[in-house]
């Protein structure tokens, strides 16, 4: 078993293609597949499947890809920390992102601080839902992502704190006042997030006992702004999950009682934290 199996693995996990996890590794498609099947050889245990949905990791396959990424990682650590890694010269980064609110409000000043300061570095950002960066990271498929806190499972380090807002047409009464009781959506045709924040909204209406009448489960912000804004119904997000300022006919209202959250950066444990993970943690911007 070399590391190069072991990434051909990952790759194929991420990629769910052959070719796509070739182009990915800068290889032959035919070096994958000798690659897995040697794997499996070894074994003697399929580690993977493929069907007309792409490819698919087997039990053991999944118990194997687990190991992979932290034999891979220790083994990038340690290549970084035997050539130059106290000077941080080289290497790849992962890290996880949830739209909006990490990768358009915090990442970009903060990467290209980071980039500016080490260009060599390779930072590889990758975009999901809060809840699927958070399973990257038990994963390990990433080293740092941002999640929102508290979340006893990592180390987190406090970025900015946001707050879920009404989305209303310009010409709702509701758009009228300076801030929309949770209680006042009772009733109201609604558009449900289906992405980022979006199961957080729902226990917020049971909380307040409103039964907005849901009309409409989207997962792009810019689809639920047009709903809004044609009339079609209101909704909910985080504030910095939103364009600024509004687009024409649509307000965003502060709720009240207010529904404060706050994003981190998290990590599964500091302190074995790659040298160029730990860098780009120490340049965290302060909240």
């Amino acid at each position: 078993m070399t590391l190069t199996q072991l990434e051909v693995l990952i790759a194929l996990a991420e990629c769910r293609s052959f070719s796509r996890a070739a182009t990915q590794l800068g290889i032959t498609q035919s070096a994958v597949s000798h690659a897995l099947r040697s794997l499996e050889k070894q074994f003697s245990v399929k580690l993977a499947l493929r069907d007309a949905s792409g490819v698919h990791m087997t039990d053991a396959g999944q118990r194997l890809l687990l190991r992979a990424r932290e034999m891979t990682a220790l083994a990038g650590t340690l290549a970084q920390e035997l050539t130059d890694a106290r000077e941080l010269k080289a290497g790849t980064l992962r890290i996880g992102s949830f739209g909006p609110t990490s990768t358009m409000h915090l990442l970009p000043p903060w990467l290209a601080a980071f980039k500016k300061r080490y260009p060599d570095v390779r930072v590889r950002i990758e975009e999901e839902s809060d809840e699927v960066v958070d399973q990257w990271l038990l994963e390990k498929r990433v080293e740092l992502g941002f999640v929102i806190m508290p979340d006893e499972r990592f180390e987190t380090r406090a970025l900015v704190r946001d707050e879920f807002v009404a989305i209303l047409p310009a010409r709702h009464a509701l758009a009228r006042r300076p801030a929309v009781p949770v209680t006042a959506l009772n009733g109201l045709d609604f558009v449900l997030s289906e992405a980022g924040g979006g199961p957080v909204i729902e226990p917020i209406l049971q909380r307040y006992e409103a039964r907005p009448q849901v009309l409409y489960r989207l997962t792009q912000v810019i689809s639920i702004l047009e709903f809004v804004r044609q009339g079609l119904g209101i909704s909910m997000a985080a504030r910095l999950a939103l364009p600024d300022p509004a687009p024409k006919g649509v307000v965003y209202r502060p709720l009240l009682p207010a529904q404060p959250r706050t994003v981190g950066l998290a990590c599964l444990q500091l302190a074995r934290l790659s040298p160029l993970a730990r860098a780009f943690w120490d340049m965290a911007p302060v909240p």
